[in-house]
């Protein structure tokens, strides 16, 4: 991020006050809001689950529920 004085001659102290003003509001704004439910892990997410398909119903699905060791 660039920031760039157009008028005025700020002092040091002046200018940290305007990158700090800045630096909050980006950060707030890049904050969910106030009550807002958190994220959900892609772990925990529901339709990871069901995007896969079922297995169906057919003469060879039972070998694939056996896994010989």
């Amino acid at each position: 991020m660039n920031i760039k004085v157009v008028r005025g001659n700020p002092t040091p102290e002046e200018l940290a006050a305007a990158l700090a003003v800045v630096r909050v509001r980006a950060a707030a704004a890049a904050a969910p809001p106030p009550g807002a439910p958190a994220p959900r892990d892609s772990w925990a997410d529901p339709s990871r689950i069901a995007a896969r398909r079922l297995p169906q119903p057919g003469p060879v699905t039972w070998a694939r529920t056996y896994w010989p060791s």
